[in-house]
């Protein structure tokens, strides 16, 4: 294992998905072997549709706004200060239902593939599609 490395802002890879944008701070091609870190902003009304991490779990931090987040068929309604642990494989969604951002961060693991995160969206499977 190394030392660690410092990881200037340059290095972050920013991503726009529909729903809003991802800055990925830690990552394998920076030196990570177990952790992905992002910052996830979730526009207002958007969201990040059902889906799961196979084989990584993750933990969502509330940094600012709220988020109706689920866990399977479960949700609740995440403030400022809020987190949410999601285990392994587990099938989840967040959407922000405000009318202003709602910015999270997120901690992935262990690391996978190259980009160190997967995502499999399942949101067009009739069971994930009846819930919401």
């Amino acid at each position: 294992m190394s030392k660690g490395n410092f990881i200037p802002a340059s290095e972050a890879v920013v991503e726009q998905p529909t729903w809003g944008r991802m800055v990925t701070m830690s990552r394998p091609a920076v030196g990570a072997h177990t952790i992905v870190t992002m910052v996830v902003d979730l526009e207002p009304g958007a969201g990040h549709n059902f889906h799961f991490h196979a084989g990584q779990e993750e933990v969502i931090y509330v940094l600012e706004g709220a988020v109706e987040q689920w866990l399977e068929e479960e949700h609740r309604i995440l403030h400022v200060g809020d987190t949410v642990l999601i285990g392994a494989s587990v099938v989840h969604a967040s959407f922000n239902t405000t009318l202003s951002r709602a910015r999270l961060f997120v901690v992935v693991g262990p690391c996978v593939g190259k980009s160190g995160y997967s995502a499999t969206d399942v949101s067009d499977q009739p069971r994930w599609m009846a819930i919401r």
